[in-house]
């Protein structure tokens, strides 16, 4: 049953949990400049992930500003035949989107290729669950499937008749999974992972997770006018792989000087606000914005984490923060509550 805060959290902090990732679309982009056109238009390395791997990246415009973020995998294997396929011989790279994303992000990269052999087209077939929490690779390895060794890989997966993609995802405070399989088939892996030990979570108890883990959300805590410095995604931005739109602003902040505000972590003490909320310092003063916040219900109580945009100023002067309803501080690294 979903809608059980305090165990939901427990599963994915202490145990293990399935939850639906059908927001996710794939998109092959395909074509012999596909390699050159798609390192000219992401923050992130193209040419140098190796097979079965994948790099998180922005999309900027000529501005510098961010249109959104995707993932870039480099397929090492053949699509099976539920996929849509790839040409014999091909290298694949796909890209993973969030739906809600899809259709401007499509709209932007389509517009960039003008003289290129280059083409961009939904994968259908498969849908993914997630599975989240430090149990997860024993999960995996009960059901006879495999626990990546590191964050960003793949593999695919002959399983009880299945053909699986398995890919691991970025996380800060457990292992992240995603189980790719056809979508007729998908209830048959969720029952699966249930059986095997997996608590099922709704996506609320999943996206208060993320809060917790300080990962930002684009369209939420990432907008269209933030510049990739001032959200302190460092992961996403590769220095030294050559040209892309918004490099010129990227590579000017890095050499001349910081942004003035930045995206950080928070703690709250109080209610859980409403993003757009303001914070203050010194009284009145605005220091920043919350961007998301989310109650964890924890079996040692509740605690509440946020994401905000805070001003280089009352940052750099350590002012203690508050909102309408609290107070807040800066998380200086990730919080410990995977032993409550």
């Amino acid at each position: 049953m979903l809608d059980a805060p305090e165990r939901e959290t427990d599963a994915l902090a202490n145990g293990a949990a399935v939850h639906d990732l059908g927001w996710i679309k794939r998109v092959a982009v395909r074509g012999e400049d596909r390699f050159r056109w798609l390192s000219g238009m992401v923050t992130n390395m193209v040419h140098g992930l190796e097979p079965n791997t994948g790099a998180w990246n922005l999309v900027l415009n000529a501005q510098g500003r961010i249109q959104g973020d995707l993932y870039v995998w480099r397929e090492g294997h053949q699509l099976p035949p539920h996929v849509d396929e790839l040409p014999a011989g091909d290298s694949g790279l796909v890209l993973q989107i969030a739906s809600d994303q899809y259709e401007r992000l499509m709209a932007h990269l389509e517009r960039f290729i003008i003289m290129d052999d280059v083409e961009l087209t939904l994968l259908s077939g498969e849908a993914a669950l997630g599975l989240t929490g430090p149990l997860g690779p024993e999960l995996l390895d009960r059901l006879g499937l495999p626990a990546l060794e590191k964050p960003l890989t793949e593999a695919r997966v002959e399983w009880n008749g299945l053909n699986l993609r398995i890919a691991r995802g970025y996380g800060v405070l457990v292992d992240h999974y995603e189980l790719w399989a056809p979508v007729a088939r998908l209830g048959k892996l969720w029952k699966a992972l249930r059986t095997a030990g997996a608590t099922s979570v709704g996506s609320a108890a999943v996206d208060a997770f993320r809060i917790a883990e300080g990962i930002p959300a684009f369209g939420i805590d990432m907008v269209e006018r933030d510049l990739p410095q001032e959200t302190s995604q460092m992961r996403a931005l590769h220095f030294s792989k050559g040209c892309y739109l918004g490099q010129e602003i990227v590579e000017r902040i890095r050499s001349r000087g910081n942004v003035h505000r930045h995206l950080r972590q928070l703690e709250l003490t109080g209610s859980v606000p409403a993003g757009g909320t303001e914070l203050t310092a010194e009284g009145d003063v605005i220091a920043g914005h919350i961007t998301s916040a989310a109650e964890m219900k924890l079996a040692s109580g509740s605690r509440v984490f946020a994401l905000g945009m805070l001003k280089g100023e009352a940052e750099a002067r350590n002012l203690p923060l508050a909102y309408a309803g609290g107070t807040a501080r800066i998380l200086g690294s990730a919080p410990d509550f995977a032993t409550n």
